[in-house]
């Protein structure tokens, strides 16, 4: 029987998940641009190929990370906060973090945090397209490899992102549910969390095998062979990392946790050392990856000009600081280098460290409206924390309590002097907490008394925005009561100096959103290795990988993404400290993926979720005068006092709904 899509809607399209009983489940399946009945999509290769990219456009936007369309993102973690009410807005990540995210709520309207039964549906639409890969007449083996490549790297996809946001997923394989079954037939249990990344992790290494290593100017946010290495790398980390691997953390989250069917324990409490190396060798196969001879993939950076600011004097903790870059960190303009990622100044679709991004109107639309002052046409409500301006180094690669003993780092007085550099200007009158900092604070972090360029307008250029009790940017002056910089910072990471929102000739640069790049693969290898005691051989589709704790290979990776940023790297002895190597990495990937959705997953990973999030959000007090601001201070809202820290919160709770239809299927711990 032909079914015309025109004639329903595509409710019930989600496999067993939607199943009330056998008379209400339709087998079928919303075709990519409804004119077509579903017995034509497997006739011939341009209406297969559109079935699949279908598949792949009701994916989240993967920018969405504020409005936490798929993922609870940045508002859900320590280096982003948000005034806005809870409970009855688009911000979900905060309603995760306050507790109103529960089995039956997830938030308002469509898309919200639900995203389950949609990542079926994307699942259901590969296994029909991998069921009827042979169908198509007008199809060459180069065309079915093709396709058979990118659907299994969706496929792969949705399951990767139920398992990071809930947990282990039910895995279907290549199945397509028969219709008219008994309801038994149903049922499903959930995997293990490790029979998930193995079966994912196989599911990418096909895909890859099949996918193309570069794709054209054209085709830029398709994923690629890279791509699917870089998932399986970040995969294989989530995989070895405290949470997921034994020890403490495991014992402590999910200790208690075991199949209701079998007794199985859903995520490992037994230790092992192997998932280290197996997520070091995953990451240097993406480091090794050739194109004609030369690397794929390497870190964006700018040649030092005229304008570029001098790297600091005498320092003395890394002896390769003044070589050349990537030997060191001379040679290049850190913070062009760092900015123009985010910012659209760099041609994104030339970009070497973009591994995988797509463009994104989500950036300019939601992004920056957010953060941008209120007298210049913007929300004035993204921002972020004190804890993140205090991660930043100095620009000799000194924390602020090291650089306290000199004055290098004070929080008294203001600067006297104005500074320029790279196209940025530091006025003087800047409070001195600010000054000496860092490049990449100064292309993320939107002060008191920071510059907004607003370029593109021929009015309110050059901007000093300021956030105290009664200037234009503070609490008094919004018209939305809420609307304004709660901890007295604003996120500046993806504005150009051309973005204007208001003034004749106001227009935004373009961005793309990095879902994956090379930065992370470079600090991914350096803490997989950090955490060897031993050699291992890792085999990878047929390549063997030795590795071992070589401190010249951490050197290298964790030192390239600090010279880039214009910092010196770790010492010989600092390297030879397990401890405090890790330490560093969790403040250089706070730092380094500020707002790009790393943080979320890391402190979760790595069992430090509720330390971290027991520590207050504080920002600057922004009820108070100029004279008064500069105060650490805890913000008066009641979003602070209702943050929720309980374990539960490692994952988002499966729907009731689909508990109640699948008597087999467990909960998340907690729900």
């Amino acid at each position: 029987m032909k079914i015309h899509l025109k004639k329903y809607t595509p409710i019930f399209v989600l496999m067993f998940f939607y199943v009330i009983s056998c008379s209400d489940y339709l087998n079928i399946d919303q075709y990519f641009d409804d004119e077509l009945n579903i017995d034509s999509v497997f006739t011939n290769k341009r209406y297969m190929e559109a079935y699949m990219w279908g598949a792949s456009s009701l994916f989240p936007d993967e920018a969405s990370t504020v409005r936490a369309n798929y993922t609870p993102g940045i508002f859900a973690t320590d280096e982003g906060f948000n005034n806005f009410r809870v409970s009855n807005n688009w911000y979900y990540g905060l309603d995760f973090s306050a507790g109103f995210i529960n089995p039956d709520y997830y938030g308002i309207g469509s898309p919200n945090l639900n995203q389950w039964g949609n990542y079926y549906k994307i699942i259901r639409k590969c296994n029909n397209i991998l069921n009827n890969i042979d169908q198509p007449k007008d199809m060459t083996n180069l065309d079915r490899a093709r396709i058979e490549g990118y659907t299994r790297f969706i496929r792969a996809y949705a399951y990767y992102n139920i398992l990071v946001d809930f947990g282990p997923p039910i895995l279907l394989g290549d199945e397509i549910i028969n219709t008219n079954e008994s309801l038994e037939y149903y049922d499903r249990t959930r995997s293990t969390y490790d029979e998930a990344v193995e079966y994912i992790c196989e599911e990418f290494e096909k895909a890859a095998a099949l996918m193309p290593l570069k794709v054209s100017v054209l085709d830029f946010g398709r994923p690629t062979k890279g791509a699917a290495y870089a998932l399986i790398a970040r995969l294989r980390l989530l995989h070895a990392s405290p949470l997921f691997n034994g020890g403490y953390a495991a014992q402590s989250y999910f200790g208690n946790w075991k199949r209701s069917t079998d007794g199985t324990y859903y995520v490992s409490q037994t230790y092992d050392e192997k998932r280290w190396a197996v997520a070091a060798a995953a990451a240097k196969r993406v480091i090794d990856l050739q194109d004609a001879g030369k690397p794929l993939y390497e870190l964006y950076t700018v040649k030092a000009d005229e304008s570029t600011k001098q790297l600091p004097e005498n320092v003395q903790i890394d002896p390769n600081y003044y070589q050349t870059y990537p030997d060191g960190a001379n040679g290049i303009d850190a913070y062009r280098s760092y900015s123009e990622l985010f910012n659209g100044e760099a041609p994104a679709t030339i970009v070497p460290e973009f591994i995988w991004a797509k463009k994104s109107n989500e950036i300019n639309d939601v992004y920056n409206r957010g953060t941008f002052p209120v007298s210049l046409g913007g929300w004035s409500r993204f921002c972020i924390t004190q804890k993140v301006v205090d991660a930043y180094l100095m620009d000799d690669g000194r924390t602020k309590e090291e650089a306290v003993s000199d004055n290098y780092y004070s929080e008294s007085g203001f600067t006297t002097e104005t500074k320029n550099f790279s196209g940025y200007t530091l006025n003087s009158g800047v409070y001195n907490m600010y000054s000496n900092r860092e490049m990449r604070f100064y292309a993320s972090v939107g002060f008191n008394e920071a510059i907004w360029p607003c370029l593109s307008s021929t009015e309110n250029n050059n901007h000093v925005a300021m956030y105290y009790n009664g200037a234009e940017d503070g609490r008094s002056a919004a018209s939305d009561p809420l609307n304004y910089p709660v901890t007295g910072y604003a996120i500046k990471k993806f504005v150009h100096p051309q973005d204007a929102f208001v003034g004749p000739g106001n227009r935004r640069v373009d961005k793309v959103y990095p879902i994956i790049r090379y930065a992370e693969i470079l600090l991914s290898y350096a803490e997989a290795l950090n955490n060897l005691t031993s050699t291992h051989n890792i085999n990878l589709a047929g390549k063997t990988y030795t590795v071992s704790r070589d401190i010249n290979e951490i050197r290298k990776s964790f030192n390239m993404v600090r010279y880039r940023a214009g910092l010196p790297g770790l010492s010989s002895t600092q390297l030879n400290d397990t401890e405090y190597l890790q330490k560093a990495i969790e403040r250089e990937r706070m730092v380094e993926f500020l707002w790009e959705n790393r943080r979320y997953y890391d402190v979760r990973r790595w069992g430090i979720y509720e330390e971290t999030e027991r520590e207050p959000i504080m920002g600057m007090n922004i009820d108070g005068g100029k004279s008064s601001f500069y105060q650490r201070v805890i913000p008066s809202t009641s979003q602070i006092r209702g943050r929720l820290v309980d374990k539960k919160l490692v994952f988002v709770p499966i729907p009731r709904s689909e508990l109640r239809r699948l008597p087999s299927l467990d909960q998340n711990p907690g729900w």
